[in-house]
């Protein structure tokens, strides 16, 4: 129904049965609860166009004198798009109300800042659609990223015995949980190692490197965050160098650039790590390739139409 209509389509059906029954207008008017022009209003439509006539139509008018011209629309458009920032930013710039700068972009589609990749612009969801941007390939981009998780101490954590203990635990250290995740597929590959020095990352992204092209997958592009090993680590660098695989780095301070990867290590705390009070660290981390497995194989993905990630592959 449209938001300013007073009566429904089966409403302007009973004005035309019971004007055609011969009651007059006054009368229908009173019953409907509504004035004896909008009944004549009705009647006169359905006499020129027929039943047509009373369906609901836009309340916009015909003609919009005040409207900003085209030429002004796309520029607006266009500065948006070269600057990324929002209407009150592109105001200062236009000279123009930061309201009519909102309206033309929703107008116009222009996805929300939220919504966009702060670095290039491009889409990362759309409004209404549940697409979300991605690479269009396995192996056009993997994201890289590390998750730091304090060890398990032996007999159990707080989880398992209650915060009461709160010296349980501390001390032990960390097992560093380097993941790679591929952007098309969101197929993952974890190791735990002791550390994030150069020569650990190295040699895990030359085990994940291998292990995605076991699964017919080709990396072509890393995507990291800037810390100094993936900058400047001479060993990571060698093995990007070897097999052709370009580097890619996030905006300083915008780690939802490498979105997928920071997505994965929560859905690892939620769904493995914190998901049940481990007796000991060995324990935790003999479970892990399990899971992995299970979340690449049988886990629905939302992303995915519900589907787990090897079926980018098999599709």
């Amino acid at each position: 129904m449209h938001s300013n209509a007073r009566t429904t389509v089966h409403a302007r059906r009973l004005i035309v049965t019971r004007h055609r029954a011969g009651w007059p207008a006054a009368r229908i008017a009173e019953q409907l609860g509504i004035s004896r022009a909008t009944v004549h209003k009705w009647l006169g439509r359905y006499r020129r166009e027929g039943e047509t006539g009373l369906a609901d139509r836009s309340s916009r008018p015909h003609h919009s004198p005040r409207r900003i011209p085209t030429q002004v629309e796309d520029r607006i458009v266009e500065l948006r798009r070269r600057v990324r920032r929002g209407p009150v930013h592109l105001a200062g710039l236009l000279g123009l109300p930061a309201s009519t700068i909102g309206r033309v972009l929703r107008r116009r589609g222009e996805p929300a800042l939220a919504a966009t990749d702060p670095i290039t612009g491009t889409p990362v969801r759309r409004r209404h659609s549940g697409i979300r941007y991605e690479r269009p390939d396995p192996g056009d981009l993997l994201h890289v990223d590390v998750k730091k998780l304090g060890r398990v101490p032996d007999g159990g954590g707080w989880r398992l015995h209650g915060r009461v203990e709160r010296a349980r635990g501390r001390g032990n250290g960390y097992d560093y949980l380097h993941v790679a995740v591929d952007d098309h597929t969101r197929l993952a590959y974890v190791e735990a190692l002791p550390d994030e020095r150069d020569p650990t990352c190295a040699g895990f992204l030359h085990r994940a490197v291998a292990w995605f092209r076991d699964h017919g997958v080709r990396v072509l592009r890393v995507l990291t965050d800037n810390a100094k090993v993936y900058r400047h680590g001479t060993n990571w660098i060698a093995v990007c160098v070897a097999p052709g695989i370009r580097r890619r780095f996030t905006k300083p301070g915008c780690p939802w650039t490498n979105g997928k990867a920071e997505r994965f290590n929560r859905t690892l705390q939620t769904e493995f790590a914190y998901a049940r009070a481990w007796t000991s660290n060995t324990d935790r981390l003999t479970a892990l390739p399990g899971w992995v497995h299970d979340y690449n194989t049988h886990r629905a993905h939302s992303a995915l139409s519900c589907q787990p990630p090897i079926t980018r592959l098999t599709a």
